[in-house]
């Protein structure tokens, strides 16, 4: 078993999520409320750590208001070679953190994770040998921690690993109305790339409405 994976992005209409020089102002107030909406919904918010890296998110329901901080989802990061900083947001006791790490180990690693098991809220799960198992991940998300839904916020190799894998249930697109370009942009979704048509994701649009200056497009991914 694994649980329900909602891939949400906001995303320029050329499916950039940022600029070159890593401009990402692209959702509306709007927008960036009803995303902490569904944020409060789910039991657990996914990144990599390359977001972590780029943008120190918090990783919490900030833009409304909640009943309680423990009301908070669980933060998840995707960390393969455990770069994750220290005094990195996610780590702060606003809510619980799960980091998905591989089994590959060197003095340096082992002598990270002894911190961050010090760290209150704070569990690294080794799954994987050179980079993290996401379908074994998931299963222990679900086992383990009864994780039952999941709001996937990732960049673009964090997106393509869950796709690939057939890992994603829901898309949720909110389009920008404006053109990044540039070929180093950040994309929705990168890795290697699906060779043919036919071996694509196939999405089914459920419903699509304006929202700020843009439009969200929701879709259910067809297995």
């Amino acid at each position: 078993m694994k649980p329900y994976v909602i891939s949400n992005v906001g995303m320029s209409l050329d499916g950039k999520l940022a600029t070159i020089n890593n401009d990402s102002r692209i959702s509306g107030k709007n927008d960036l409320i009803e995303v902490h909406k569904i944020r409060k919904s789910v039991d657990g918010i996914m990144v990599g750590i390359g977001t972590v890296l780029k943008d120190n998110p918090r990783l919490t329901v900030h833009k409304i208001d909640i009943d309680d901080i423990k009301d908070n989802p669980i933060r998840i990061i995707v960390d393969s070679n455990l770069r994750v900083p220290l005094n990195a947001r996610v780590l702060n006791n606003e809510a619980r953190t799960i980091i998905l790490t591989t089994e590959n180990m060197d003095m340096k690693k082992e002598e990270k994770i002894k911190i961050l098991k010090k760290i209150p809220n704070i569990d690294v799960v080794l799954c994987g040998k050179d980079k993290v198992d996401l379908k074994r991940g998931l299963n222990i998300l679900w086992e383990k921690y009864n994780i039952k839904k999941i709001l996937l916020e990732g960049g673009g190799t964090l997106n393509w690993g869950m796709f690939s894998n057939n890992l994603i249930d829901e898309v949720r697109v909110y389009i920008a109305p404006m053109v990044f370009g540039g070929k180093d942009a950040p994309t929705y979704v990168d890795g290697e790339g699906f060779k043919s048509v036919d071996d694509a994701v196939k999405l089914r649009l459920k419903r699509y409405y304006p929202m700020d200056e843009g439009i969200v497009l929701e879709y259910e991914v067809l297995k």
